[in-house]
């Protein structure tokens, strides 16, 4: 129904499908180029309905043109929460948008996947400061060992924010020993 509507000019109902579960539409969504808002609604509600396709669709989006969608696709990577999306999401940690590599590193975290360790420990060295703060949280939730000297050499950033969460991201993973 709702190709009618792109037919005629109108936006698709992305709270529609959301509440219907249509993936494959808002797969198709995510592809509408009149509104880059709509495709960043369309990554959000794929990120509350979950699965395999919905990642699937959402790393896709990470490669979008706007980066309100890149934003809305890392985030809900995260809520996700599927190991799948980890290369995708190492991926956005390169994005020309410091904004996007720091959604991209919080998504990282949320997952709690080791596999994440050695692009975010390369993330701790972005010429951002946020992105540096970000990465560091992040392997604090993933708590592994391997995160320990990259972690420790984060403390005489010049920024007191990497320290500080370099510094939490230490004791999270001195904790779990």
């Amino acid at each position: 129904m709702w190709i009618f509507d792109l037919l005629l000019g109108l936006k698709p109902n992305v709270k529609r499908m959301e509440a219907r579960r249509d993936i494959r539409g808002l797969m198709r969504v995510l592809k509408y180029r009149r509104d880059p808002s709509v495709r960043a609604e369309a990554a959000k509600a794929l990120g509350a309905i979950g699965g395999a396709r919905a990642v699937e669709a959402l790393t896709y989006a990470l490669k979008d043109q706007d980066r309100s969608v890149r934003l809305s696709a890392a985030e809900n990577l995260g809520k996700i929460g599927d190991a799948k999306a980890i290369d995708s999401l190492a991926d956005g940690l390169t994005d020309t948008d410091w904004y996007v590599r720091v959604h991209a590193a919080t998504a990282l975290g949320d997952i709690r996947d080791a596999k994440a360790v050695e692009p975010l420990v390369r993330a701790l060295k972005d010429e951002e400061k946020a992105v540096r703060q970000w990465a560091a949280q992040a392997l604090g939730e993933i708590r592994d060992a391997r995160a320990s000297e990259p972690l420790t050499a984060a403390l005489s950033d010049r920024e007191s924010a990497v320290r500080e969460a370099a510094t939490e991201a230490l004791a999270k993973i001195r904790m779990k020993r």
